[in-house]
């Protein structure tokens, strides 16, 4: 559901001139799979999620999401996509249910379909109790939770989560690991951006070493030990990263 096709995205700086944020980057994810791109901080990973969820446009090559070019029908894309980060902001006025349903209308669902959702996802993320409360009173976690729910409302083939537990705590973030495998049980295809190694080996089917824009090596958390002869995956990325 998710192809890659050398991606490029160049951007211009001041001092170091043309910097290349993601270079030749090429991968594929399919339905029932949850795919980790696994790098440090400024290794790529955001800039090739926003590629993916039509936010920048490519320098050069392209992204096929559900049979549909980013850079040919990008409207298309973002019907068949949900898009998760960690710092994802909220209408602090609007309860968590107005929230929701502004976004189920733009996403075109009929009231009664974003009602049923709602009520769903609500009770699937044990929401119920905040639900009517407004969004400035919520905690990071509860913030999260809705952000979560709006992303999905329209029950997305492709789910796309840029370092989705970035400064949340240990409850928040167990919260979110689950809903990602739920995702991936329910038949979606997942994507999944982080630095933290623990997240990868419990989630990941496959994942992607990512480093100076470059995918560095793909593989299982168990071919990528295999291949360096580590015992860890964070000994693993150091020792890729290193050749």
């Amino acid at each position: 559901m998710i192809e890659a096709r050398e991606l490029c995205k160049n951007f211009k700086d001041k001092k170091r001139g043309v910097v290349k944020a993601v270079d030749h980057v090429s991968f594929s994810c399919k339905a029932g799979e949850v795919y980790g791109l696994l790098g440090p901080n400024g290794a790529g990973k955001t800039t090739t999620l926003r590629i993916l969820s039509t936010a920048l446009k490519p320098t050069s090559g392209t992204a096929i999401i559900n049979g549909t070019d980013v850079t040919v029908d990008p409207q298309k894309v973002r019907s068949q996509i949900g898009f998760l980060s960690g710092n994802t902001g909220l209408y602090g006025r609007l309860t968590a249910r107005e929230m929701v349903t502004y976004f189920g209308n733009l996403y075109g669902m009929e009231k009664q379909a974003i009602r049923r959702r709602s009520d769903e996802l609500f009770a699937l993320l044990d929401m119920k109790d905040f639900a009517d409360s407004r969004n400035e009173k919520l905690s990071t976690g509860m913030k999260q939770k809705v952000s979560i729910v709006r992303s999905v409302l329209h029950d997305p083939p492709v789910m796309v989560f840029d370092e989705p537990t970035n400064g949340l705590d240990v409850m928040s973030s167990r919260t979110i690991v689950d809903f990602i495998k739920h995702c991936r049980d329910s038949g979606k295809c997942v994507i999944f951006s982080t630095h933290i190694m623990s997240e990868a080996m419990r989630l990941c089917d496959r994942v992607a070493i990512i480093h100076n824009g470059r995918i560095y090596r793909e593989g299982t958390v168990n071919d990528l030990l295999q291949a360096t002869g580590q015992n860890n995956l964070e000994d693993a990325f150091i020792k890729i990263v290193g050749e």
